[in-house]
């Protein structure tokens, strides 16, 4: 049992599941930790995972005793009974275990809307968009660190919240919270019910995950779900250079602040200047004196400032991260040189915006290699920039096809098997002198575990090449 101390206090939602039945779906990171967050509480929790008992050892092992499991399908039965389902973000909402909880009313709540439910009297700072969302995160999280506030992050980011707030608490810390600071996902945001962060902070939208959307229009809107909740006490931020983020101001009460890095008006809160970040018509840095890169970045920057200057950080504590913070792995992250050609790992650029983005910081002689799992999005969308920045392109993974047929009237188009032989013809195609960009605009799970082991060996291929 969990000892009182002052975030087990601040947990007003812990009343709502005394002698209550939780059924959560899919037992993968987000699903384990709300298993282990919920038994601390003695809640009766049952766990069920498509995939058989091999795959899921180390999983398994994780979870406390008591809890219910089921692996290789989900038995219907194990609906039963249950007061509320918690669904993880890699499961479709047409799943026949989530349909017959719909068919008899019961809750069905993302591990997101878990974790708000325990701690809704703390305020939230929530992240989302299409690109962008771990880095500005990230940086909402070191900011207010160094402006000495007490937070929990997590999230998409890699730590489930449910998780994020357990360690805390198991820690036996007697600090207040003053803030949980998360990354947000349009999976998590499918199946909010009260979530309602204090900050909301919306980065971009643009197509993304059409293999699980029917269209872009019902991907906007589970992206829009963040705002459903908001009051004039809360405070949004959207980005005024995206359309549909913009257009959100028009459909919620909350206090809005825009940022921009093409528009500076007496209407934008954030905006790029002649080389400086104002906050609020106040200079807060140059963009010389950041050590974070990228033309992408300078937007992540202003919402992550903007935010964290809402939340009461000072200009300084800005200003002491953003000279130091490089940026997160593998996203847009300088690999190497070699003789003249310079290697980026983009791994998580796995979707055709986020490749835009990552080839607007390069002027000319990019070698581009794209591909893997099909998210739906369309590489045609990618020909202006090719036109302008792109010399060669190497198509891998599964749509390497589909690569091939819509750019290769455009630019040249080489195929390559694996990892090594991509960057070897990279390599090739780069020289005497360019960039090795890896941003496939696609998922990674056709020959990767996940994009952190694609942007892995990325590397390792890289370095193999140095060490020759």
């Amino acid at each position: 049992m969990i000892k009182d101390n002052t975030i087990v206090s601040d947990m007003e939602g812990i009343k709502d599941f005394k002698d209550k039945k939780v059924l959560i779906v899919g037992m993968g990171l987000s699903g384990v930790a709300a298993a282990r967050l919920l038994s601390d509480f003695n809640v009766d929790v049952r766990i069920t995972d498509s995939r058989d008992e091999l795959e899921l050892v180390e999983n398994i092992m994780q979870l406390p005793d008591g809890v219910t499991i089921e692996t290789g399908g989900h038995s219907s039965v194990m609906v039963d009974g249950v007061d509320m389902v918690v669904v993880s973000p890699g499961v479709s909402a047409d799943n026949p275990i989530i349909t017959k909880a719909h068919e008899h009313n019961i809750p069905v709540v993302s591990e997101i809307e878990l974790a708000y439910s325990f701690t809704a009297s703390i305020p939230w700072i929530a992240v989302t968009g299409t690109n962008g969302k771990s880095t500005t995160t990230t940086l909402i999280d070191l900011i207010l660190r160094r402006a000495g506030y007490n937070i929990i992050t997590g999230g998409n980011l890699g730590m489930p919240l449910c998780g994020a707030i357990k360690d805390h608490y198991s820690s036996n810390s007697k600090e207040r919270v003053d803030y949980i600071v998360s990354e947000i996902s349009s999976f998590q945001l499918e199946t909010i019910e009260t979530f309602r962060p204090h900050i909301s902070v919306i980065l971009n939208i643009t197509p993304d995950h059409l293999d699980r959307y029917r269209d872009m229009d019902e991907y906007i809107g589970a992206k829009k779900s963040i705002i459903k909740n908001l009051t004039e006490e809360d405070k949004l931020i959207l980005n005024f250079e995206d359309p549909v983020v913009r257009a959100f101001e028009e459909e919620t009460p909350a206090k809005i602040y825009f940022f921009s890095a093409r528009s500076f008006h007496d209407g934008i809160s954030a905006f790029l200047k002649d080389g400086y970040i104002y906050i609020n018509g106040k200079e807060i840095i140059s963009v010389n004196d950041m050590a974070l890169k990228g033309a992408h970045n300078m937007e992540n920057v202003m919402a992550a400032t903007l935010a964290s200057m809402l939340a009461g950080a000072g200009p300084e504590s800005i200003r002491d991260v953003l000279i130091s913070f490089r940026g997160l792995e593998h996203r847009l992250e300088y690999v190497d040189r070699i003789d003249s050609v310079e290697f980026y790992n983009d791994s998580k650029g796995t979707n055709i915006g986020a490749v835009i983005k990552s080839l607007e910081s390069f002027e000319h002689s990019v070698v581009l290699i794209l591909g893997g799992k099909d998210k739906g999005g369309d590489f045609k969308d990618l020909i202006p920039y090719i036109k302008e920045r792109v010399k060669a392109v190497v198509a891998i993974g599964e749509c390497r096809e589909k690569v091939v047929k819509q750019l290769k009237d455009e630019v040249l188009v080489v195929r390559a098997e694996d990892m090594r032989d991509t960057v070897d013809k990279a390599f090739e195609l780069a020289k005497p002198s360019g960039v090795v960009l890896l941003s496939p605009g696609c998922a990674s799970f056709d020959m990767f575990e996940n994009f952190e082991h694609r942007g892995r060996v990325f590397k390792e291929e890289v370095y193999r090449i140095r060490g020759k």
